[in-house]
């Protein structure tokens, strides 16, 4: 697979993801709703993806889609409109890569399908939560996600067309970790999804390593890093905030509690980067 169209280019997975199948010699073609950002270099269409017609324009010619447009989190638009934008683009997308026999569609779920938020009041039912802590969504837009997981499941049945959907954490650009300093040693502040987050380098790499995977039908992974984004150690967080929650082995120093060994053992993921280490490392 050479030819790529990145949808949702405008926004920082996106932008870091274009530039991470460049680097690794793909033909690139981004595309958002959004005008072209600045910082963005190379071939752009501007296309909106809840037209099915728009998303048949920019992936004619294609051989795979890493699909990361989409309404990015709860509470940025009504209820309703995340529900049905999300779902919308998504459908149009996957349909669109049946109708031109894409090799791959790489796209973007979300932490959000396992429980978020998490709270003392709304427990994980254990930790390390993995995938199989699905579905449950808490807001229309966890729920876009549940839903395109089960229309990427019966597509990829469909179409044979292998799909992987990548179940990012909290995504941290260089500004994002500015703040870290703020919260870091106040953990309540970050509780709603286990103290996870994934660096925006390492959200772009695992794009690359689920279109270069040997997957078949439909999977969904979590994109995690290894630890936490807090200074506590992973068990004292659990003793002292869900100290009934089921730990399922050893938690050992600061150990992510959103599990990304699925990832790992699926597309060969490797997180590299984190706020633990020189931001620019």
């Amino acid at each position: 697979m050479t030819r790529v169209v990145v949808t949702g280019a405008a926004g920082k997975a996106g932008r870091a993801a274009v530039a991470e199948l460049k680097e690794h010699g793909y033909d690139v073609l981004a595309t958002d709703a959004a005008e072209r950002p600045s910082d963005l270099e190379g071939e752009f269409l501007r296309a909106d993806l809840t037209v099915y017609g728009e998303a048949i324009d920019v992936l004619a010619g294609a051989d795979a889609v890493v699909h990361l447009a989409n309404i990015p989190a709860p509470g940025l638009r009504p209820a309703a409109a995340t529900l049905t934008e999300n779902t919308s683009m998504n459908a149009h997308v996957f349909l669109a890569a049946q109708q031109l026999r894409l090799k791959r569609v790489v796209w973007a779920s979300s932490e959000t399908t396992l429980g978020l938020s998490f709270g003392p009041d709304r427990p994980p039912r254990y930790v390390p939560v993995d995938e199989d802590h699905f579905p449950l969504p808490e807001s229309t837009y966890a729920l876009s996600k549940v839903v395109s997981e089960t229309m990427a499941e019966h597509i990829a049945t469909w179409s044979g067309i292998p799909f992987v959907g990548l179940r990012f954490s909290n995504i941290f650009t260089a500004a994002d970790y500015e703040r870290v300093p703020g919260f870091k040693d106040d953990p309540e502040s970050r509780i709603w999804n286990l103290w996870g987050y994934i660096d925006v380098r390492d959200a772009a790499a695992s794009c690359r390593n689920a279109l270069e995977a040997d997957t078949t039908g439909s999977v969904n992974v979590i994109i995690a890093n290894d630890d936490t984004i807090v200074s506590d150690e992973s068990a004292v967080l659990m003793a002292r905030f869900f100290p009934d929650v089921e730990v399922r082995g050893e938690l050992i120093g600061h150990q992510t509690l959103l599990s990304n060994q699925r990832a790992k053992d699926l597309i060969g993921y490797r997180p590299q980067h984190g706020w633990r280490r020189p931001i620019d490392a």
